[in-house]
């Protein structure tokens, strides 16, 4: 099984886990190797660290795909037959654009946006920049002539986030709240004002800032398009369930980690997200074939002398301890996801933060099962 195989259909396809496991180094050479094989593919980044313009030898991301020169992504005589485009999401950026495709008038528009409430609101409340990550996501699937589109998730509490953002955004949209607060008469703004009018005169008195003025600005200027809001947010809710879209699960062979991506599974299928396969990155393998690390002692102080033969071997058990407790955590992970396919990607020598990094992974999501069992032994010889 590969990462042809495991997307084979998908449009969309949804890297998630937990930090530090190499969501963003996964999700590059997901978009690579797809590339290499002809597709047109976008890989969308919400990660502020910029390493997926660093690995693709970008200078920049913004937040419009842009194509990544294919003579650039040539290594080694290994090309791209496809195009390959990226982009980082601007949260910010993202809700203004929004705002404009809904607002009734381009006027209307700019006033929402001028507005102190819905600056903060497109910044800093919990949950927008998840929001934001899936509209655009949205606006490149059914806008755009992409093959495949690949995103790269924050870690999975907030991938959860991610994923329960439309649903969310409709369910308060449409709530009893938001209707007496967007009522005419301006009755729910008052309400809101009568319980909270000290603490808002005080704020005024204080900083200037008159928040129960912007609020019932606010709400009156969103007026009727909630209900553009609500139709988008369930359509991006129906792409995110679609069979052409898949999650893929990455995480590393530690016991955290694969705990998580466990739990994230189970949650996955409780709430009918199409469920792709999983990555394991950065296994430690067994260099011994079944041996024990004393019994290397002999033959190597015959070598390189029994000073030297200390230090290796004690070096051999360390790196054997951490392959099989990988063995261990992979084994309860297979156990736990019931058959679905596992795809191990070796730990590496080198870090990967350059295209050529991206090509060694790429080999091991990307080739055939016996091509990659000959690759991982390679690594281990």
């Amino acid at each position: 099984m590969s990462v042809t195989q495991l997307l084979a259909g998908k449009r969309v396809c949804i890297c998630g886990g937990s930090g530090g496991v190499g969501k963003t180094t996964i999700s590059a050479a997901v978009a690579l190797g797809a590339a290499a094989e002809g597709a047109k593919v976008a890989v969308v980044t919400i990660d502020p660290a910029r390493r997926l313009a660093n690995a693709l030898g970008l200078l920049v991301l913004d937040n419009e795909p842009r194509r990544v020169d294919p003579g650039a992504l040539a290594v080694n005589g290994t090309g791209v037959r496809g195009e390959l485009w990226a982009m980082m999401l601007d949260s910010k950026r993202t809700f203004d654009e929004l705002i404009d495709r809904v607002a009734p008038t381009a006027s209307r528009a700019r006033e929402i946006k001028a507005n102190r409430v819905y600056r903060e609101l497109s910044t800093a409340v919990s949950g927008s920049q998840e929001f934001t990550a899936i509209a655009k996501l949205y606006e490149l699937e059914q806008e755009r002539d992409f093959d495949l589109l690949v995103l790269d998730t924050p870690p999975s509490r907030n991938a959860l986030d991610f994923l329960y953002a439309p649903r969310r955004l409709a369910a308060f949209l449409e709530g009893r709240a938001m209707k007496t607060l967007l009522r005419p008469t301006g009755l729910g703004v008052r309400a809101v004002g009568r319980g909270t009018a000290p603490l808002l005169g005080g704020l005024r008195r204080i900083t200037g800032v008159d928040l129960l003025a912007d609020l019932s600005t606010f709400f009156g200027l969103l007026g009727g398009m909630t209900e553009s809001f609500a139709l988008r947010a369930a359509k991006v809710q129906k792409m995110l369930t679609a069979p052409t879209t898949g999650f893929l699960l990455v995480t590393s062979a530690q016991r955290e980690p694969i705990d998580e991506a466990i739990w994230l599974r189970r949650t996955l299928a409780r709430i009918g997200v199409p469920f792709a396969g999983v990555v394991v990155n950065r296994v430690h393998h067994d260099m011994l074939s079944g041996r024990e690390p004393s019994q290397l002692a002999a033959p190597l102080a015959e070598e390189i002398g029994p000073a030297l033969t200390r230090a290796v071997a004690q070096n051999f058990h360390d790196y054997h301890v951490l392959a099989r407790r990988d063995q261990g955590n992979i084994a309860r992970l297979r156990h736990a996801l019931g058959g679905h396919s596992l795809l191990l990607v070796p730990y590496l020598d080198d870090d990967v933060h350059d295209l050529e990094g991206l090509w060694r992974v790429h080999r091991y999501l990307f080739s055939p099962e016996q091509e990659r069992e000959r690759l991982i032994a390679e690594v281990v010889a």
